[in-house]
């Protein structure tokens, strides 16, 4: 007999990062306290450039002065990883799980995110493959097309990964992605060189990847865009 294990999704659409991390914030505290199920938060981001805990300023290669005139904007966080790069036309999940439920460790779990990839990359007949030691992400061949950068707290996960469909690959320049030298970055567009379904469809994709993979087989879909309020709470529109 198999039992029904849940993801709520929400489908955000384009959000501000900041916005984006005071929900995932406030998501992981109600997990923790077992008010909300396991959660997926399915998203884009304006163009943002985001270290982690490291900081490792050096490899952002512009001067923060000069994002603005590129329409970026830079974000220090918490989570695991080098600096990346988020933006339109960029397939983002961030996962809030409860790991002791599923029973995996932080290891594992990281495997299981690049393996979402690259089973999303492989519907498209794109061969996509971890990174080798001390390389993070997804690569086809020396390009990476998608990133990995996560938080856990008490058990609860928070930010996620990122799977380039078409970005704006210029957008890289600025930075040494995930602080690996002299590789490239590459997306689905890219490597398939054909014209994709709608961004709605490919996130869908992505989302059930993400599903099979991590064994989630009752999936709960939000529509609605929260909006989070000055007390931090996410208040749902009503039509």
């Amino acid at each position: 007999m198999i039992f029904p294990r849940s993801l709520e999704v929400w489908k955000l659409g384009k959000v501000n990062y900041l916005e984006a991390l005071k929900l995932q914030e406030k998501l992981v505290c109600d997990r923790k306290a077992h008010k909300i199920p396991d959660t997926l938060l399915s998203l884009q981001h304006p163009p943002t450039y985001t270290l982690g805990k490291r900081r490792t300023d050096h490899n952002l290669l512009i001067p923060v002065p000069e994002l603005e005139k590129i329409g970026a904007e830079l974000h220090y966080t918490q989570r695991g990883g080098d600096i990346t790069y988020h933006g339109p036309h960029q397939a983002i999940l961030y996962p809030i799980i409860s790991l002791r439920d599923i029973g995996l460790g932080a290891r594992k779990y990281v495997e299981k995110l690049e393996l979402t990839m690259i089973d999303m990359a492989s519907q498209y007949g794109v061969k996509a493959c971890a990174g080798k030691k001390c390389e993070t992400g997804v690569w086809v061949g020396d390009r990476k097309i998608g990133a990995i950068g996560v938080r856990i707290s008490s058990g609860i996960t928070s930010h996620g990964l990122a799977f380039n469909v078409d970005p704006d690959l210029d957008y890289f320049k600025h930075i040494v992605p995930c602080g690996i030298a002299d590789k490239e970055v590459t997306s689905l567009r890219r490597e398939t060189g054909t014209v994709l379904p709608s961004e709605e469809v490919i996130h869908e994709q992505l989302i059930s990847c993400f599903a099979r993979i991590f064994g989630f087989n009752n999936l709960i879909w939000k529509e609605k865009e929260p909006t989070l309020l000055d007390n931090g709470k996410p208040e749902r529109h009503v039509d």
